[in-house]
């Protein structure tokens, strides 16, 4: 299972500069509007130390991290959903994504052009807002008449129930709040899925700010205001400088731990908006380990094993039989499988098993 993430912004915000520290897809990033003519899909390794960690006591002949899939289309701008700019052709490209990264400038440069003339984090936010929600608008109108038919002749239930969760979004719409605003149900969002309504998706706002506010204790009055306003919408905030993450992205490892050690940091500030966008759409990781490979699986928390074991093979979620379950701390803490069993630490678990994340499986199948 992979994790989509559409970039959305305004021209000049920073989007095509991070998006290529997160790929190193090397999409085109320059200081004019509409730098990015075509959208860009970048596939990234979600960074996990226990990979490494889990290696040290099952030697395996190679690491496969789990991965996550970055889509970055051109600025959107005032009237974009009316044909202005160039980011309302490549609108499709970001409705079957699950989470949307909104990048946001949060930093003053007179030598970056904005398209607005000035730097305001929340008129910027509004701007994109407001040219999705008229988008959803677009799309939920072009269906509403033949749902709304097919509901009040009576003979079709699935219509009844979709229009039950549609009048309330075409209402929201239309007052120029987003359809995540409404605060769905997994059912409801279930039932207008195929519309793929983009202000329907949860977002996490990464705030771009200038290389001098990395390391400060205090964020800058652009990244305060961005963050008032994220809290009263429930959305996490992400602080990185993309100008950093580009320099770093282009260093060896052992550089790059210099440069880290030097700056004040800890970690790229990708890592944090990768695990952002894991804890915003309630993905967890298991692993399964053994001589051929080391391996991470994302899947959604609460998937019982069948479902996680399908996420290898079609096969094993079919033919599921039981896992054998033991937990990333376990090993840590025997230092072998064999340590883990003289434990008691190793289990076999049935149908109904709730995997946890750090669970390292092994599942037993027959198709």
């Amino acid at each position: 299972m992979g994790f989509q993430c559409g970039i959305v912004g305004l021209p000049n915000v920073g989007k095509s500069t991070i998006f290529n520290a997160l790929t190193s897809a090397k999409a085109e990033a320059a200081n004019y509007p509409f730098c990015t003519i075509d959208p860009n899909t970048g596939i990234v390794k979600v960074p996990d130390l226990r990979l490494e960690a889990i290696a040290q006591y099952i030697p395996p002949n190679k690491l496969v991290p789990a991965s996550m899939v970055f889509v970055d289309i051109a600025g959107l701008v005032k009237g974009a959903s009316q044909g202005e700019g160039l980011g309302n052709q490549f609108l499709g490209h970001i409705r079957e994504t699950q989470a949307i990264a909104h990048v946001v400038r949060c930093f003053s440069d007179p030598n970056v052009i904005h398209v607005d003339g000035s730097v305001e984090p929340l008129r910027d936010i509004s701007v994109i807002d407001t040219e999705l929600i008229f988008a959803d608008l677009d799309t939920v109108n072009k269906r509403f008449s033949s749902i709304q038919k097919a509901a009040r002749a009576g003979s079709d239930k699935k219509s009844a129930a979709i229009l039950s969760v549609l009048e309330p979004v075409k209402a929201a719409l239309e007052s120029g709040k987003p359809v995540r605003s409404l605060d769905l149900s997994e059912e409801e969002l279930q039932l207008i899925y195929d519309f793929h309504l983009i202000t329907s998706k949860k977002v996490m706002y990464v705030a771009n700010v200038d290389d001098h506010d990395i390391g400060k204790t205090e964020a800058n009055p652009y990244v305060k205001t961005l963050n008032e306003y994220a809290k009263k919408e429930g959305s996490p905030v992400i602080q990185i400088c993309g100008k950093i993450e580009s320099e770093m992205a282009e260093l060896s490892q052992d550089e790059k731990i210099s440069f880290l050690k030097e700056m004040g940091m800890e970690e790229p500030g990708l890592n944090r908006v990768i695990r952002a966008g894991y804890d915003l759409l309630g993905l967890q990781t298991y692993f399964t380990a053994g001589e051929i490979e080391v391996r991470a699986w994302t899947i959604q928390k609460g998937w019982k094993a069948p479902k996680a074991a399908g996420v290898i093979h079609t096969d094993f979620e079919k033919g599921f039989i039981k896992a054998e379950v033991y937990h990333y701390d376990d090993l840590m803490k025997h230092k072998t499988e064999q340590g883990i069993r003289d434990a008691g630490a190793l289990r076999l678990e049935g149908k109904d098993y709730i995997v946890r994340d750090g669970d390292i499986m092994h599942f037993r199948f027959a198709v």
